[in-house]
């Protein structure tokens, strides 16, 4: 049955989830989905723990949007849902919904993971694991489809960021949620308290490491349209490490 293979987990939000206008920050909500779909992957039997044991493997987010109605406040108490689609070949997608206290929602979001060998830091492919589920939803919570991210060449040098141990999780890179927050210091505490984000975008491509410094470029050239594009590159090297489209309105 369907039921089987949904997952809710219900939270409160703490004073440590909001910035400086008692809402949640974006960064938390990509930790709040990180957490909630390691408990589900548990529920199903294919954890963290039970991938890295019987296969040697770990799960990585590639991609995922969220679209916003309104952001979760202090206090407040939210229940995330979500479920998997059907395996992929080399990819796993994953939804979810943020409902509030009166079971409205008022966040989307739709992924897409992959298995990464954890020594060889290659992908694995499904038919090496046998990840099946219960059942199948075809139900989703956003119907779009998860592609490539770019801007439009007009990148503009923002700011400089050496990755520490604060940014670092249990598999010894960049967490995702820490993308996130690098993003959003892309801009000014002045356009965080005029505008809000409605929707995000997130292409992650290449591993971070510690020591590793990233730049974060920005283009402004779709501003006029409220969307900007944000890109984080490695080093000397220049390679990408992340993409990301950021859409905003006014408060």
């Amino acid at each position: 049955m369907e039921q089987n293979i949904r997952f809710q987990s219900n939270i409160h939000v703490d004073l440590r989830d909001v910035d400086f206008t008692k809402k949640v920050k974006l960064s938390t909500l990509f930790s709040y989905f990180q957490d909630v779909a390691s408990l589900a992957s548990v529920e199903l039997g294919y954890g963290i723990e039970q991938l890295e044991s019987q296969f040697g493997v770990s799960w990585v987010l590639i991609r995922i949007r969220v679209e916003i109605t309104r952001m979760p406040e202090w206090d407040e108490k939210i229940t995330i849902e979500t479920w998997p689609l059907e395996p992929k070949r080399i990819e796993f997608e994953r939804d979810y919904l943020v409902r509030d206290a009166n079971g409205e929602v008022i966040i989307r979001a739709v992924s897409v993971w992959v298995l990464m060998d954890i020594h060889q830091r290659r992908l694995k492919r499904n038919d090496a694991i046998g990840i099946h589920y219960p059942s199948v939803i075809k139900e989703r919570a956003l119907e779009k489809k998860l592609g490539k991210l770019n801007g439009n060449g007009h990148l503009e040098k923002v700011y400089q960021k050496v990755i520490g141990y604060s940014d670092v999780d249990f598999n010894g890179h960049l967490n995702n949620s820490r993308y996130v927050d690098y993003a959003m210091d892309c801009f000014p505490i002045e356009n965080h308290r005029q505008f809000e984000v409605k929707a995000i975008e997130v292409n992650f491509i290449n591993e971070a490491l510690p020591g590793d410094t990233i730049t974060l470029f920005r283009d402004v050239s779709e501003s006029r349209e409220n969307k900007i594009y944000i890109e984080g590159q490695k080093g000397e090297s220049g390679n990408t490490v992340f993409k990301a489209t950021v859409e905003i309105s006014e408060r």
